[in-house]
């Protein structure tokens, strides 16, 4: 128990490391943005964000996908097909990244009719969106080499490319906002920069640790072997996606229609809330690396360990985090924004800040061990739940109780995955046959 303890700490800490970084360049936009512009650039960014959001989400299957598989490969020391499956997902990242640049103009022109704002948020996320969108290419390819670093027991180099990502990003973004004539829009160059930076950063990482993998199997690659599992499971995720915009993309949507103050306020909340899904995500990450290796080595007795532990450490950083946020929510609200009128807005939401890191600990930690077991069908049809939970709630309850019942449809969203993903569980584990 010990040694798996180390195990999953081993997994973990880089990738919370690594984590910590990404909620804080998110946070660094919108303070930059909120100290230097007004409540409608930072209305802005959350809307060029959730552009993004929901071009890139329906990708997540590149760096999910690419996690599981190749850790059940690595269970069964199959090195082969490690090489292969990184090879076959980095050409689907190649046509995607193809795919949205050549849609890049229709598809922001479409979304933003389709989205409540003013033109002035609206103008703002159009310039953001148009400069940012020439680091899909970067981006799509460092899911895949995230996940296939994952799938290979190893989160120190995507912990090195998630941390030199993040700091070239807020470096460069506070740089060309603050101290070049480009302004708030220099938020979206120092994004694409970044990004960049860190492919660069991926593919020397690459070499330097699996050049002699990559010499000896890369002749013995075929591109279509096993193929037909990568799109299934893609296919599944890809589902999985849409329903993750369906409650991500909606809560700002919906935020949007209260006005630029209330969608200041529920950007900012979402900020924070992030702040703990990535430290619990490091477990999750652990989750993934190790389901799919004991999966791969055929040993339910460790898998079942592991497991348990996996869930101990989660609920462990819900707790701490929710009694940070009960003690610290207004002072972080003022540390993203110094609007008297964001601030004050806050203050009735102040709750489910606190309330959110012990009811999402259970779903985000499901995340991780379904996804090392690629069980792309049954994470699939929970987030169809989860949607439908969320939508069900915010259209039932918004007359009553106006933007609150938009926070309430969130937390019964995490409420409903926590839940079908615990009671399905049993059956998943049996299906996969282990010893």
């Amino acid at each position: 128990m010990k040694t798996l303890n180390r195990e999953i700490l081993r997994l973990a800490i880089p990738s919370i490391l690594a984590n910590i970084t990404i909620p804080l360049v998110g946070m660094v936009d919108v303070a930059i943005i909120g100290h230097i512009s007004n409540a409608s650039a930072i209305g802005g960014i959350a809307i060029g964000t959730m552009l993004f959001d929901l071009l890139y989400w329906n990708f997540g299957f590149l760096r999910i996908g690419t996690s599981g598989l190749t850790a059940q490969a690595f269970g069964q020391g199959d090195r082969t097909k490690q090489v292969s499956i990184f090879a076959q997902t980095m050409s689907i990242a190649a046509v995607s990244a193809l795919f949205v640049l050549a849609i890049q103009w229709l598809f922001v022109t479409g979304a933003l009719y389709f989205v409540p704002c003013s033109e002035e948020v609206a103008d703002f996320a159009r310039r953001y969106f148009f400069v940012r969108i020439w680091a899909a290419p970067a981006t799509l390819a460092l899911m895949v080499f995230k996940g296939w670093f994952i799938g290979m027991q190893d989160t120190v180099s995507p912990m090195v490319c998630d941390i030199v990502v993040n700091v070239v990003n807020m470096v460069a973004s506070y740089l060309l906002a603050v101290q070049t004539p480009l302004g708030i829009i220099g938020v979206a160059y120092g994004t694409v920069i970044a990004q960049y930076v860190g492919l660069f950063t991926a593919l020397g990482l690459m070499m330097a640790r699996y050049r002699n993998l990559f010499h000896d199997h890369w002749r013995h690659i075929v591109l279509r072997d096993d193929l037909g599992r990568v799109f299934r499971l893609s296919g599944n995720l890809f589902v999985r996606s849409l329903c993750f915009m369906v409650v991500y993309v909606g809560f700002t949507v919906f935020a949007t229609t209260y006005g630029d103050g209330e969608l200041a306020v529920s950007t900012i909340m979402m900020k924070l809330f992030m702040l703990f899904s990535y430290f619990v995500d490091g477990f999750a990450y652990a989750g993934e690396a190790l389901t799919g290796r004991f999966i791969g080595e055929g040993s339910g007795r460790q898998l079942g360990r592991a497991v348990w532990l996996l869930f101990v450490w989660a609920l462990g950083v819900g707790l701490l985090f929710t009694l940070i946020y009960a003690v610290t929510g207004d002072w972080s609200i003022r540390m993203m924004t110094s609007d008297p009128m964001v601030i004050s807005t806050s203050h009735p939401y102040l709750v489910w800040l606190a309330l959110m890191p012990l009811v999402s600990c259970a779903a985000f930690m499901w995340d991780g061990i379904y996804i090392g077991a690629t069980a792309g069908r049954q994470v699939r049809d929970c987030m169809i739940v989860s949607a439908v939970a969320f939508m069900a709630v915010y259209l039932a309850f918004r007359s009553l109780w106006g933007i609150q019942a938009l926070y309430a449809a969130y937390f019964a969203h995490l409420l409903a995955r926590a839940a079908y993903l615990t009671i399905l569980w049993p059956k998943v584990f049996r299906q996969q046959h282990l010893n």
